[in-house]
């Protein structure tokens, strides 16, 4: 803790758009400040994500500000996040504050919550000011959208406040790094300019001698130093604000009947939320997971994973107007195993309803029939950490009464009532002891459904699963499963290590302590 002495330091990283690397960036220097001993916290004032996670006293922020606190080594907290904005349909998106839903704004209300978004980033901040030694600031999109400076909160409001300086990253796998780079800073009030302090090139591929000229013409032109290049990282494996390799992962072809990997077909809702929950599948060695829009691409995959979403009854319309609510239902008939998880296990049940118009207008929309299950919607939103007991028989997920505790996160809005027994039962939340049941099952069919996020980080979840896809299939399991079977946790600590390493080497981490004041810290405690 600072212990009450000055306010922490501060380093903003911001970005020449959406997607250039920021929040991993910002991961790395909390994870290289954290291994040279210096209390580190990461913040992001304000977020628009559909991939969140619950803190531990409860409150809903960034799945991407969860990783930086997880590689700061510190317990993720709303003050990181304190402004989530949530994407919904029909009615904009919801606004998320301090960890609890404000409300939905469209784009024409920002003035009915720009105060009082601003009011709470400014006081969390100053609240991680007083308990860190240092803080770094992530941006969001690009700072230089003249249309919209007025409005933001996430960018130059909050780098001014800190006075921090600014790293610029540009993205150079996208092309027009330099472009974007010297456009950015053109755009920007001198003042706002001269807050930047330095360049950083990320996800750069091929040898550094072809960019050196690049480079030295770039500073001249900016008169902004060039802080490192990061090379690009394949298969990191580390969460971001929204799943950005979607399009990839839809591109993939149904599998040859016959053979090759265990094919995970995730339904591709319009408003899928927590896509991050299939990357430990995703991670797995002999598994492929596809996200599918249509019923051509559905085709006869292994298993079947309908996500959460923001908006469950235009999702359910919209899966019957594809054909996908009649395909699932055709594969669970032949034995296919379907798993809904969030608002995809609502889905899966007899109906869901909506009478406040909680989350689209007011209605009441047929199920895919798979649960025996009815969910109701309601103003109330459950952000909880949970742990939860296997008290019944799951077989194609290899989950029995002997099975280990689970661990995971609901975030919802509405109750479910099952007539069936729930297979899973709720022992804990947020710390304290409850007795809750969880989930339900068919009667027959290898369909299950849960409310609970990050279900696939157990990895008693994910061996039981594989092993008996495999075994559907005939076969048996190829062999021990990946690493990546392990404990997440460990394999996400390595994950974060490898990736301080290489940051560490690219950065001229040296400029770095010496724009936050300190001097050369490296591997020192303070």
């Amino acid at each position: 803790m600072s212990g009450g002495g000055s306010p922490a330091r501060c380093l903003m990283v911001q970005g020449t758009s959406s997607h250039v690397g920021k929040s991993v960036l910002v991961a790395a220097l909390c994870r290289i400040l954290r291994e040279d001993g210096v209390r580190v916290a990461p913040f992001k004032a304000w977020n628009m994500s559909l991939n969140s996670g619950v803190s531990a006293g409860g409150g809903e922020m960034g799945r991407a500000q969860v990783l930086q606190a997880l590689a700061a080594g510190v317990e993720p907290h709303t003050d990181m996040n304190p402004v989530l904005m949530k994407p919904s349909s029909g009615r904009g998106s919801q606004v998320i504050l301090n960890g609890a839903p404000l409300g939905y704004m469209r784009a024409d209300e920002h003035r009915l919550y720009h105060h009082r978004m601003v009011a709470a980033a400014l006081q969390a901040l100053e609240r991680l000011r007083r308990d860190f030694q240092v803080v770094i600031m992530e941006g969001a999109g690009s700072p230089a959208e003249i249309n919209l400076a007025d409005r933001d909160i996430a960018n130059m409001r909050m780098a001014m406040a800190a006075e921090a300086p600014v790293l610029l990253v540009g993205d150079i796998d996208r092309g027009g790094v330099f472009a974007s780079l010297l456009g950015t800073l053109e755009l920007l009030p001198w003042r706002e300019r001269k807050a930047v302090k330095g360049l950083v090139v990320n996800r750069f591929r091929g040898q550094m001698r072809l960019l050196e000229d690049g480079l030295r013409s770039l500073e001249a032109r900016t008169g902004k130093p060039v802080l490192g290049v990061i090379p690009y990282l394949n298969d990191l494996g580390l969460d971001e604000e929204d799943t950005v390799n979607l399009e990839a992962l839809s591109a993939s072809a149904p599998r040859v009947e016959g053979g090759g990997p265990l094919d995970l077909a995730v339904l591709r809702l319009p408003h899928l939320s927590n896509a991050t929950d299939f990357e430990p599948l995703e991670r797995e060695e002999g598994v492929r997971v596809r996200y599918v829009s249509g019923t051509s691409r559905l085709g006869e995959p292994d298993a079947v994973i309908i996500p959460g979403s923001k908006s469950t009854l235009c999702d359910l319309a919209w899966l019957r107007e594809c054909g996908l609510a009649a395909g699932v239902a055709r594969l669970a008939e032949r034995g296919v195993p379907i798993v809904g998880i969030c608002n995809g296990y609502q889905i899966l049940g007899e109906y869901v309803e909506d009478p406040q118009g909680v989350e689209s207008v007011p209605g009441k929309a047929t199920g895919l029939g798979l649960l025996p299950v009815t969910t109701v919607l309601t103003g109330e939103k459950r952000t909880h950490r949970v742990r939860a007991r296997v008290v019944g028989v799951i077989p194609f997920l290899g989950l029995d009464a002997v099975s280990p505790p689970l661990s995971g996160y609901e975030i919802h809005m509405g109750r479910t009532l099952s007539a069936g027994v729930p297979p899973l039962r709720i022992v804990e939340r947020d710390g304290a002891r409850v007795e809750v049941e969880e989930g339900a099952l068919h009667e027959y069919l290898p369909v299950f459904g849960c409310y609970l996020h990050g279900l696939f980080e157990n990895r008693c979840v994910r061996e039981g699963f594989i092993s008996a896809l495999w075994r559907r299939r005939g076969l048996l399991p190829t062999g021990p499963l990946s690493r990546e079977a392990h404990d997440w946790e460990l394999v996400r600590e390595e994950r974060l290590g490898r990736l301080s390493r290489v940051v560490r080497s690219s950065l001229r981490m040296d400029e770095i302590y010496r724009l936050l004041g300190m001097g050369s810290a490296r591997g020192r405690a303070l």
